[in-house]
């Protein structure tokens, strides 16, 4: 069960075969748009998704926001860490 504000909430389920058989009980990927409004964060040694989620938007559930941002990336972890240090990645506005 979603909450109201999860980000998967307007993701469509798996469709279910002509007989009715569901193949799997799970929701397709979401739609990620482009990010609005970025800001650019050059990345230290010691930065966390969390933390800059909390230093941005001061709620570091909304890290998921920052590797939204940064879709060349396979997954969030590989945008930090010592041989990122002194890239630059994006932080999105926060959305109304």
């Amino acid at each position: 069960m979603l909450t109201k504000k999860s980000r998967y909430n307007k993701s469509p389920k798996f469709e279910t075969i002509s007989d009715g058989t569901v193949v799997f009980n799970g929701l397709r990927s979401r739609q990620i748009d482009a990010a609005v409004g970025v800001i650019e964060h050059e990345v230290l040694a010691e930065d966390r998704l969390d933390q800059l989620a909390r230093h941005y938007y001061n709620d570091d559930r909304l890290w998921w926001r920052i590797v939204d941002a940064n879709p060349h990336f396979s997954f969030g972890p590989e945008m930090l860490g010592q041989e990122m240090a002194g890239r630059v990645i994006l932080i999105p506005k926060i959305r109304e």
